[in-house]
């Protein structure tokens, strides 16, 4: 008979990936797949223990153990939170009118646009992320990635003014991310 796992406890599954255990009974694990989501399985199933968490059954809270696990997936698979728009700019819209007055004016939503940026700037995050983690390159070539990614933050500043949250915004050198 296996060991009964505590909550927190990470396994790896043949047919449902890698997840964490989110409670346990005598006969079953809740466990949360990182791709499949949260599914029961016995506890005699056969899988992989990656790290063991014994005898800690009520000392982690589901709620610990969910944002934990959404944290991890923003890290990791690139999915972003929901961040909304000022107000002042909901419904809005941008003019990219030309010098010329023979050629015709772009007119474009905010919200579109808004959109666009963010997702630009998820994708610095997993950029940033992938080279921090990556085994391939040497420790100063991360600092001089990381560097460019910085200025490239700095450059996007202009835009905080979009952003209803001041902890979602751009933020360049000389100040913490």
């Amino acid at each position: 008979m296996k060991q009964i796992l505590g909550i927190g406890s990470r396994i790896d599954h043949p047919k449902y990936g890698k997840g964490v255990v989110t409670n346990v009974t005598a006969k079953m694990y809740w466990v949360t797949f990182i791709e499949n989501g949260l599914e029961t399985i016995a506890t005699d199933d056969d899988f992989e223990i990656i790290e063991a968490a014994e005898d800690e059954v009520d000392t982690v809270s589901f709620y610990e153990v969910e944002k934990s696990l959404r944290d991890i997936l923003k890290k990791w698979n690139g999915f972003s939170e929901i961040v909304p728009i000022a107000d002042k700019w909901k419904g809005g819209s941008m003019v990219l009118k030309p010098a010329d007055p023979n050629l015709a004016s772009k007119e474009i939503p905010i919200d579109t646009f808004f959109h666009k940026i963010v997702m630009l700037r998820d994708r610095l995050r997993v950029m940033e992320q992938k080279i921090n983690a990556s085994k391939e390159l040497a420790e100063q070539d991360k600092i001089d990635l990381q560097q460019y990614i910085t200025r490239c933050y700095g450059s996007l500043t202009t835009f905080n003014v979009l952003f209803k949250n001041n902890s979602q915004q751009f933020k360049g050198e000389g100040t913490a991310k």
